[in-house]
């Protein structure tokens, strides 16, 4: 196993060890460790040429494909912050991205910067864009520099480098519970200690194939390369359309594990598997939210001799907890317990670890707790704080996540989600803040107060529920939603959407959102309960 320090090292001592194995496959093409450690080092040489300093974000907003993981590598490699930005982000989001981390260098293709183009104009601190492919012309125009992606590269030599693992890799954008979202600052020793902890409880090797069907925005996603790098594994570049095009790459490739979020499982579990696939699937993973017990119970029939794993993570911990499959069938809804090198507890308001059964946070201590959120010392001092139980006389606190997530731990130890302690919408295996939707229908002149919360839902885990409360009586509940499709990724569309004519509100005046979380919490499951 890799003693790698940098991120880009995972690559460097897979490329020594085996350079002629398959790193990355995509479509019809396959990519060694070394043509991978030759385009990472080009990137990173071509990125210091522009003038990319240490600590300085290079976003990448590109689908999955070689370029994606080479840039995100390269720019760690060139001592740079990668920011992956989500493909299905909307310009609006991707530019409050790009200007909350000061982005100097964007990787990106030509018809997304057409896409961008009103965005870009506004990103003060964006110098360079960088095209990929040639599918057409870059639009002018543009403040920044534009640069092919051909051209950037540099030399296959890695640049002089003066970096430790405490140094920063990563910016990991997340929603919080209000407002937008929060860039969460990882380091190299946060990313190499998550794949280790997760290669050594899934027993990761060279042999293994793994399908990255999840964004590498999310710190889910982004393990299927640090892990599968760390062992000298290969992976699938997949942006599947369709769930049963997910099962035929898991036939074609030979995939032998599989991550997914609960949304993809209770489709993926509807459908037929082939003996191929069958065969070949060695684990399977969920995080991203609880699976249905009925979901893992369809699986577990489907693939008999597939071990599956259930997770719960946050990004400002990466992973937290793991169930694992010998105890899937006794405690199908548990979270289980602390992941390798990791410390998760249970505690009241006041730090203290609570009783077998009783109810409190969930509180993440190791190597894994991120660095903080980027420029934002206030939010950042409301979830990274001081862990609790530690000596009196510790000059220098230990940092723990306080997580926000409700838990109980049983007799036996393992761990059980209850809910979340502020208005978070987990859906779809995102996390969602209701005020991000919110700032955007009230771009609409008739609407008065929107409210945004969500409900059960049998397959998205939570809905998003949408009630509006307009100018006069009339509003085009069409044009609402018509608005939020192009102003917002499709997982952020609400699945319900009411006009009010008046919302409810409490003793202090604000809208009541548990009373209306109550009446419409059967919204996509049920009758919808009396006002």
């Amino acid at each position: 196993m890799s003693m790698a320090f940098l991120l880009h090292q995972l690559i460097v001592d897979s490329a020594r060890r085996t350079p002629d194995a398959p790193a990355l496959l995509f479509k019809q093409e396959t990519l060694s460790y070394a043509a991978l450690q030759q385009n990472v080092a080009q990137v990173a040489s071509g990125l210091k040429a522009l003038g990319i300093a240490c600590d300085e974000r290079v976003a990448v907003y590109l689908p999955k494909q070689f370029e994606m993981v080479t840039a995100l590598f390269g720019a760690a490699a060139a001592g740079g912050v990668f920011v992956p930005v989500n493909p299905i982000l909307k310009p609006a989001q991707v530019g409050h991205i790009l200007r909350d981390c000061a982005t100097r260098v964007l990787i990106t293709s030509p018809d997304r910067v057409e896409i961008l183009r009103d965005t870009l104009a506004d990103c003060n601190e964006l110098t360079h864009i960088v095209v990929t492919g040639a599918e057409s012309a870059p639009p002018a125009g543009l403040s920044q520099t534009l640069i092919p992606w051909q051209t950037m590269c540099g030399p296959a030599e890695f640049p002089p480098l003066r970096r430790i693992d405490a140094d920063m890799a990563a910016i990991l954008y997340t929603s919080g519970s209000t407002g937008r979202p929060k860039g969460v600052v990882l380091s190299h020793r946060n990313l190499l200690a998550g794949a280790q902890s997760v290669a050594n409880y899934l027993d990761n090797r060279a042999e293994d194939r793994l399908l990255a069907v999840l964004p590498f925005s999310f710190d889910y996603g982004l393990n299927q390369l640090t892990t599968s790098f760390l062992v000298g594994a290969s992976v699938v570049l997949m942006d599947y359309l369709l769930p049963r095009d997910v099962i035929r790459a898991v036939e074609r490739h030979g995939v032998t594990g599989l991550a997914a979020v609960p949304p993809l499982w209770n489709q993926l579990a509807a459908l037929p598997w082939p003996p191929a696939a069958v065969e070949s699937l060695r684990y399977l993973t969920n995080s991203g939210g609880a699976m249905p017990v009925k979901t893992t119970a369809a699986l577990r029939a489907a693939l008999p001799d597939t071990q599956v794993f259930l997770m719960y993570g946050l990004t400002e911990a990466f992973r937290s907890t793991y169930l694992p499959p010998d105890q899937v069938a006794q405690r199908p809804e548990s979270m289980g317990m602390a992941i390798p090198n990791a410390d998760v507890m249970v505690v009241r308001p006041d730090g203290t670890e609570c009783d077998p059964e009783e109810p409190g946070e969930l509180v993440h201590r190791g190597a894994l707790v991120a660095l903080g959120y980027w420029g934002d010392p206030d939010k950042t001092a409301q979830r990274f704080k001081p862990a609790p139980g530690q000596p009196a006389g510790l000059p220098n606190p230990e940092i723990a996540v306080w997580s926000g997530d409700q838990v109980r731990r049983d007799q036996d130890g393992f761990l059980y989600f209850i809910g979340r302690n502020d208005e978070m919408i987990k859906t779809s295996g995102y996390r969602v803040s209701p005020g991000e939707i919110e700032e955007v229908v009230y771009q609409l002149p008739a609407v008065k107060q929107a409210v945004a919360l969500g409900a059960p839902h049998p397959q998205l885990g939570y809905g998003i529920v949408l009630l509006v409360q307009a100018d006069g009586d009339g509003l085009d509940i069409e044009a609402v939603t018509a608005h939020c499709r192009t102003h917002l990724p499709l997982y952020m569309v609400p699945g319900h959407l009411e006009h009010l004519s008046e919302l409810p509100r409490n003793p202090n005046g604000k809208i009541d959102r548990k009373t209306l979380a109550t009446r419409f919490a059967e919204v996509f499951t049920g009758a919808e309960q009396p006002a």
